[in-house]
């Protein structure tokens, strides 16, 4: 079926994306825009009509990581429900291989390019946390839960999923065998056990 004009041909997009990140994780912030547009198999003018800068495709890059993670926030129902799935998108990420090769990407190219690291951490994992408090603070003025200060909450649900996962993919540390279901589970469990009404 033939594009509109004027329509944006989006399997285009997320080439470039997925190309942007496997050659972040192998190369860091040094990877050229020429180089991103040959792996994708698309022409230069394509890449910076799309994404004008690497900030650009950090940016991007975060923000559909960020999108598939919180997407339990969006789809509603009880707190537990929520938080278990939150939690379980949260450790499938962790786990995967991309995201150790992602997490010492954006460590290679955080000394040589801050701004594009900043642009993925803002767009990435701080809009993740930003979706979570606002979700929480949500659930306190229902009186599901009592969640005083949501901005500190997110971060201790966070770190009670994460712990030292995030460090472990950085360092290229294996991660101990998770029973996901499981460890999701107990952590929503135990948070809303803590911030119970």
């Amino acid at each position: 079926m033939p594009r509109i004009a004027g329509q944006i041909d989006e399997t285009k997009t997320e080439a470039i994306l997925d190309a942007a990140s496997d050659l972040f994780a192998e190369s860091g912030a040094l990877v050229s825009m020429d180089r991103i547009a040959r792996r994708a198999g698309v022409s230069r003018q394509t890449l910076y009509n799309r994404f004008p800068s690497k900030v650009d495709i950090g940016r991007a890059l975060a923000a559909r990581r960020s999108d598939a993670i919180s997407a339990p926030l969006r789809a509603g129902g009880e707190p537990d429900v929520v938080l278990t799935a939150l939690a379980a998108l949260m450790l499938e990420k962790l786990n995967g291989s991309d995201s150790r090769s992602s997490m010492r990407g954006v460590m290679l190219m955080s000394p040589h390019a801050p701004d594009v690291a900043l642009a993925i951490f803002e767009a990435g994992p701080a809009e993740g946390l930003r979706r979570l408090s606002t979700w929480l603070a949500e659930q306190d003025r229902l009186g599901r839960l009592a969640v005083p200060d949501s901005d500190a909450a997110a971060e201790m649900f966070a770190g009670m999923t994460l712990g030292h996962g995030h460090l472990r993919g950085a360092l290229g540390v294996p991660h101990p065998p998770i029973d996901i279901p499981r460890r999701s589970a107990e952590v929503a469990h135990r948070f809303i056990r803590a911030f119970a009404v």
